[in-house]
């Protein structure tokens, strides 16, 4: 008769596989991904390593999870301060640019592993989906500023693509184990102002300024 899991053995499970994707999470958050041996986790999350095996097939199939479940907190963090009906799309944009830049500052080790750090394809195919999801929260506000003739007429998807670019692009060396070690309060260093404010001025200047009946209309 073929075993059929219970309710209390499924959540036994579930809770062994939670804390295995917490321990790699946190081994990425610490070291990086190049740090993050499946008997490195194993041990942090205070199991044999035969039993991440018993949940994943593989170091790589670990830390797609991983990589999916980081990605999309910041992910959803970008759409929250983006969605936002009673800004401007330019402040939407900036916004949305800053809280982007200012997490990924604030937490240089797991950000540059979810950004740039060398990768197994499989993760790569997660970190090129999660580009895609800031692409199209980026894309959608500026469609919306179109239509409304909020903003002159653009590319949406394109220009939102080369947002996401150069956000990430100009992220990669600050965020780099080379720049420095991370603040010990979680919070971006002082010295990271001036890049979070070119970074924001960048894409309000990438955006274009608003139809002059909009400039006029909001300093009447």
């Amino acid at each position: 008769m073929p075993y059929r899991p219970t309710e209390r053995s499924e959540a036994r499970r579930l809770r062994a596989r939670e804390a295995i994707v917490a321990a790699a999470l946190a081994q990425v958050a610490q070291g990086g991904y190049a740090s993050a041996s499946v008997q490195t986790v194993a041990a942090r999350a205070g199991v044999a390593t035969g039993s991440v095996y018993r949940h994943f097939a593989s170091k790589a199939d670990l830390f797609a999870e991983v990589f999916r479940r980081a990605s999309q907190r910041e992910l959803d963090v970008v759409a929250r301060v983006a969605d936002s009906s009673d800004n401007t799309a330019r402040t939407r944009i900036a916004v949305a640019a800053e809280a982007f830049a200012r997490r990924a500052l604030a937490g240089p080790t797991l950000a540059y592993a979810l950004i740039a750090e060398p990768v197994d394809p499989a993760v790569e195919a997660e970190r090129l989906a999660f580009r895609r999801g800031y692409r199209d929260v980026f894309a959608g506000v500026l469609r919306e500023a179109v239509a409304s003739g909020e903003l002159e007429p653009l590319d949406a998807s394109t220009v939102a693509a080369a947002l996401v670019g150069a956000l990430g692009e100009t992220l990669v060396g600050p965020l780099s184990p080379r720049a420095g070690a991370e603040p010990a309060t979680g919070d971006a260093h002082p010295s990271h102002e001036t890049l979070i404010a070119s970074i924001v001025q960048f894409c309000l200047n990438a955006i274009g300024r608003e139809p002059a009946h909009v400039r006029d209309h909001a300093y009447a």
